[in-house]
């Protein structure tokens, strides 16, 4: 039995076009192309398919996924190691909404907030080794540092702050919002300041973003599902990506 790549796409929750990616980097070759040239994938497939969007999750790059997927040749066993970090990410999960809860009770009750309890089950290193491989191990070391210099009222501020211009960028996506409209323009704003107060994010001489890496962010908002999902999908990524571009073009 073989299933189309449409099939594919909707039971994994991932798109055709990442799909076809993975086909032309030599990571997921279909099992065979109809007469119509729709791609299948047989159960083999599946497995290999079920495997490298777990090293997604880890935060691997393609390359890294290529090396791994070469050197581990029985599926059984590679798969045991993944479920060992799912075991591992669940509790981390639980963790996070155990954490989020205990706030809002505190919120919402009139306590104490105690900033040792808000960041329990909070990574901050699980893509280390994606954005040494993107933008190189001084980059990550810089915003290591940064990050773990911040105050507990400083981390909480820097993602609500994180939050709400992810929420923002949502919001105007869904209403079909112009990305070279006044609206998305100061969205994009706000975004490249928010960049720029971090540590480590490649910056010109005036320590603000370089323009080759604000639009090579915004493509991979839409190439890499996991930011995707901070904007509702690839479609409000799009979105996300083509509002940065003009605002690049125009300011950078």
């Amino acid at each position: 039995m073989d299933w189309s790549i449409q099939d594919i796409s909707r039971l994994a929750g991932t798109t055709s076009r990442t799909l076809r990616h993975y086909d032309d980097v030599g990571l997921l070759k279909p099992s065979r192309i109809g007469s119509n040239g729709y791609r299948y994938y047989d159960e083999r497939a599946l497995t290999r398919l079920q495997r490298i969007l777990l090293l997604r999750e880890l935060g691997l790059g393609i390359p890294a996924i290529r090396e791994v997927l070469q050197g581990q040749r029985d599926d059984g066993h590679a798969l045991r190691a993944h479920l060992e970090w799912l075991q591992k990410e669940k509790d981390r999960l639980d963790r996070q909404i155990a954490s989020v809860e205990h706030t809002i009770d505190s919120l919402e009750g009139g306590e104490q907030l105690m900033a040792e309890d808000m960041f329990d089950g909070f990574d901050h290193t699980q893509y280390k080794e994606e954005v040494e491989e993107r933008w190189g191990k001084d980059t990550y070391a810089k915003s290591d540092t940064w990050w773990r210099g911040l105050s507990e009222e400083e981390k909480a501020d820097f993602m609500e702050r994180t939050r709400r211009l992810a929420s923002d960028w949502g919001d105007a996506a869904a209403r079909g919002v112009d990305p070279s409209s006044d609206e998305a323009q100061a969205l994009a704003q706000r975004h490249f300041e928010w960049l720029g107060g971090i540590a480590g994010v490649p910056g010109d001489h005036r320590g603000e973003p370089t323009k080759e890496y604000f639009v090579g962010l915004a493509e991979m908002y839409v190439a890499d599902e996991r930011f995707a999902k901070n904007y509702g999908g690839v479609e409000g990524a799009t979105f996300v990506r083509d509002a940065m571009k003009v605002y690049a073009e125009r300011n950078l």
